[in-house]
């Protein structure tokens, strides 16, 4: 017994390292925020503050069309809850909200944040948890440069939106003297160099800069500063209440330059405060077809109508129609992904997204590289508390296109 108890041992042996070897039954994945009935998303965004009108209106705009998607069914058997978190515009209530959603591991992507500056406080989480964001109401470049593959933006951006401005105003309208009046953080920092870009190119320099601090109307600083240098032209990035101010401070003291504003100041609520300003030359770039029913575009009608269904007495909004827009997305990314959800297929999904229509005049394509899907701006102008298409840039001034002055 003993002459064949090394072989003994020796079997033993191998059979525990057998066992060992043995392939561990591979454990389900489960993808965060998903089950079989339902996909939940995160959002953190100014509901509440001095930008809660943009807020409130990007989650209506979304809202509306996933109520719609969700009454007839949802995506693959699954409804799309929407966890919506305000931060007041305010970063740290951003970067908190944002950890909440990660850490609990409750949410499958991130959706419609709002906001430059909380926006980029977040950003480096979204690598390290490896989870999507699509749809941001901002346009900063940092979310673009350099690419970052959990990043899906859909509208154009600041760079965009500066550049074919100030194209219009030194080309149309003969203007060389422009100045900036700018938010001083992350968003405004973002609009001012989009500005320099811009006016560099027609080998031009912002002739004044001013600026405030986020969270307060304190324009009078900025003001007397770009008054004084006899702008013929404003560059504004900043939000409603601020920008507001400054047209009626402007105004009062007989400075009748062009104020020109990039989208994410909110037309709609814009043109409600300065409508006492009613000689101002007020433009808005916008990023989106007009809501509004006397257009073409099937998505905006869409909206329009859906909006008036879930929400009865709200206006239609540039910022709702954006809202809109990134809930079509992110709905047509969930069925391309298919009923076996994981944030990567999600991507994948999403970068297959090519000549997407969403209405007349209207495509979005995305692709492994290329994580902007639209660049279409629009100009529109205020007048008597109203916005209107602005088609005729020649047309907004007398005698423009003149001495460059």
């Amino acid at each position: 017994m003993k002459r064949f108890a090394p072989y003994l041992l020796m079997l033993l042996c191998l059979c525990a390292a057998c066992d060992a070897a043995d392939p561990v039954e591979p454990q389900e994945t489960i993808t965060p925020g998903v089950t079989d009935t339902m996909v939940r998303v995160g959002s953190s965004l100014a509901l509440t503050g001095h930008a809660g009108y943009l807020g409130t209106q990007t989650l209506r705009g979304a809202m509306s069309y996933i109520r719609a998607v969700n009454e007839a069914g949802g995506v693959h058997g699954r409804t799309i809850e929407v966890v919506a978190a305000d931060d007041s515009y305010d970063p740290p209530k951003c970067l908190a909200n944002t950890q909440k959603f990660i850490i609990d591991g409750d949410v499958f992507a991130l959706f419609s944040y709002v906001g430059t500056p909380t926006t980029v406080k977040i950003m480096p989480m979204l690598e390290e948890a490896r989870i999507p964001l699509l749809g941001v109401f901002t346009g900063a470049n940092a979310l673009r440069d350099p690419f970052n593959r959990y990043i899906i933006n859909i509208r154009a951006s600041y760079y965009q939106e500066t550049e074919a401005a100030v194209r219009h105003l030194v080309r149309d309208l003969g203007i060389s003297r422009i100045a900036v009046f700018y938010q001083f953080d992350a968003y405004g920092f973002d609009g001012l160099v989009g500005t320099e870009l811009a006016l560099k190119r027609f080998g031009l320099e912002p002739v004044a800069r001013g600026s405030y601090i986020r969270g307060t109307q304190d324009v009078e600083e900025g003001l007397d500063r770009i008054k004084a240098s006899g702008a013929r032209a404003v560059v504004m990035v900043g939000t409603y209440g601020a920008c507001a101010r400054f047209i009626q401070l402007a105004s009062a003291e007989e400075f009748t330059p062009v104020f020109y504003n990039v989208s994410f100041v909110g037309a709609e609520e814009l043109a409600r405060l300065v409508s006492s300003a009613s000689g101002a030359t007020v433009v808005v770039s916008q990023v989106v077809p007009a809501p509004v029913a006397e257009v073409t575009n099937e998505s905006a009608l869409d909206y329009v109508r859906l909006l008036a269904r879930y929400y009865p007495g709200e206006t239609p909004s540039f910022v709702g129609m954006e809202g809109y827009l990134n809930a079509r997305i992110l709905v047509e990314g969930l069925l391309r992904a298919g009923r076996e959800l994981t944030r990567e297929g999600f991507i994948r999904a999403i970068e297959s997204v090519t000549d997407y229509p969403l209405g007349s005049g209207l495509d979005i394509s995305f692709g492994p590289s290329d994580h902007q899907g639209l660049d279409s701006i629009y100009f529109t102008r205020l007048r008597g508390g109203r916005i209107e298409p602005l088609d005729d840039w020649k047309g907004l001034l007398p005698g423009a296109g003149g001495d460059g002055s």
